[in-house]
């Protein structure tokens, strides 16, 4: 409102009015009735659309959020409220202050810094989506989300206080179309020798074609054994302690 000269006075009269309607502290939105409108009644998908694409601000949605909408995790979201990650430096502090039919977790960009790759513009109406009422709405914008490369790279850093590692796991089941070209890349870019390692745990046990087009010579994965779960299993190549039944299958030739 700032942008288009309009006072904290005129807002003030605008809400006596009935022009606008007051959210919470500061934030405002149009009226609407809840037969025009009913995507509008205690949805995420509109505030964050707003704070992106009016309010010009860059976030984006990832993690095991990303997966979820994408169609490739609909297991993760199993009642209550749905567990929405935001990643950025920029997200507004009253997104997660608004009372929605989301859990908002903010992430800083710690993963991957101020890069951007594996981040792209998704249609609501192209996700398996329950508000069948978007689509046909006046916010019919591209929300910024997480790649399926890249979204598993911020699912994994989760783990173990964010993220069980059966979760992770039956998601990396699915992941059978990920392209090994990006994510090298973003291995490469990746900035947590933990999150790189356990990837590759799980790559190795699922075994996915892609699995073998991946270019190890790109990929740092430091050095040293590196602690994740208390009475875990030291992983014999990766060298970090996950549970047991994540271990390789051993082995053995002759007698």
């Amino acid at each position: 409102m700032s942008r288009h000269a309009i006072s904290r006075q005129s807002a003030s009269a605008y809400v006596k009015n009935g022009w606008l309607e007051p959210v919470i502290s500061g934030v405002y939105r149009r009226p609407f009735t809840t037969d025009a409108n009913p995507e509008a009644v205690g949805g995420w998908k509109i505030p964050l659309l707003s704070a992106v694409w009016l309010m010009r601000r860059k976030f984006h949605v990832g993690g095991a959020s990303s997966l979820a909408l994408s169609g490739h995790s609909h297991y993760l979201h199993l009642g209550g409220k749905f567990a929405l990650y935001l990643y950025g430096s920029d997200i507004p502090s009253w997104l997660p202050k608004l009372r929605t039919d989301a859990d908002v977790l903010v992430r800083s960009n710690t993963l991957f810094g101020e890069a951007t790759t594996g981040i792209e513009n998704m249609d609501f109406s192209l996700s398996n989506d329950d508000d069948p009422e978007l689509p046909q709405s006046p916010w019919r914008w591209p929300m910024p989300m997480s790649s399926p490369e890249r979204a598993i790279l911020e699912m994994l850093d989760e783990v173990p206080k964010g993220e069980s590692f059966h979760n992770v796991d039956v998601a990396f089941e699915g992941l059978a179309n990920l392209r090994p070209k990006l994510l090298t890349t973003l291995l490469a870019l990746c900035r947590r020798v933990k999150t790189k390692r356990l990837f590759f745990v799980y790559a190795d046990k699922h075994n996915h074609a892609w699995r073998r087009h991946i270019d190890m010579s790109e990929i740092d994965l430091g050095s040293g054994d590196r602690a994740l779960t208390p009475g875990g299993r030291l992983h014999p190549v990766y060298r970090i302690t996950i549970p047991a039944d994540l271990m390789p299958t051993e082995t053995h030739d002759g007698p």
